[in-house]
Formats: C-alpha cells, structure tokens, sequence
C-alpha cells in the first residue's frame, strides 16, 4: 500500500469531489461526502432531485432512481474515499469498475429522498480496491453491493 497522508480531511465539499473525480452532470451523482477515515470507511451524501434526467424515463409518473445509479454514486463515494487516502487529488488518475458482486435492492429512491452511501473498504493495494457499499435513505437500506475497482495512474482526466 501506498503512504497515507497524515492530513486526510474528514469531508470533501463539491469543489473538492470535483477536483478527485472526473464526473460532471449529468453524470456527478454525489454532492457531498463526510466521515472519512483515510483507507477505511466514508459516507457520500446524494440529494435526490426530480430535475435528474434519468427521471423523465425511469419511471414516467412514478419517478424511480435506477439501481445501476444508485451503485455508480457509491462508487464515486469510493473513489473520493480513495483519492482522499492516497493523496491523488492533483494527479487526477482514472478510476473503473472492475467487478459488481452481491448487488440487491431494497427499497425505491425517489425524488426528495436523502441517499446515504456508507462505503467500507475491504482491500485497498496501490492499483486496486474492494470496497463495500451500503446506499441508505432515512436509515433504511436501500440497496447494498460489493465492487473492485482499478485506479489506472497512466491515463488523467484532462479537465
């Protein structure tokens, strides 16, 4: 594993989320994230919107967050939980999916609701990472997964 810094904040407002992940909308699905601890665990905070594009499709007059979003906000959790414990905000290295295990839906994520995206990290190596994601609306799980993913240092976000 690589050193972890000694100053990791315990929170990223948008402007530093930006500035670790390259995600812009419509496909930047977390506003903030709070209770970092560096390789070890965070919670993003997504504030559900009916302006979102993915709701004039999904569902016409009962909008429903897809799971494929809810699983890819916990990822962007992930990668700024990473990029915080590493130190790679100025590098800018690219994050992929490497694997989605375990995914199940529990509840429905609609418009008005608070998602909470508790994300724990099994593994974490230089490159890869396996972590844990829990996605929680008022306390109630609302979808769980486990996933790996690939930070690839060669290719940046030229944004």
């Amino acid at each position: 594993m690589t050193d972890t810094p000694t100053d990791v904040p315990r929170e990223a407002d948008l402007a530093t989320i930006m500035r670790i992940i390259p995600h812009r909308y419509p496909f930047l699905l977390i506003d903030h994230v709070r209770d970092v601890v560096a390789r070890t665990s965070a919670v993003g905070v997504k504030n559900v919107t009916i302006n979102e594009p993915h709701f004039q499709g999904h569902f016409p007059g009962a909008p429903i967050m897809p799971g494929v979003m809810i699983i890819e906000a916990m990822a962007q959790t992930s990668a700024v939980l990473v990029g915080l414990s590493v130190g790679f905000a100025e590098k800018r290295p690219l994050v992929y999916f490497m694997s989605i295990d375990k995914a199940k839906f529990r509840r429905k994520v609609v418009p008005g609701d608070v998602l909470e995206l508790h994300v724990t990290v099994k593994r974490g190596s230089t490159k890869i990472w396996k972590l844990v994601g829990v996605a929680r609306v008022a306390g109630e799980v609302a979808a769980e997964a486990e996933f790996a993913a690939w930070i690839d240092y060669n290719a940046t976000s030229t944004e």
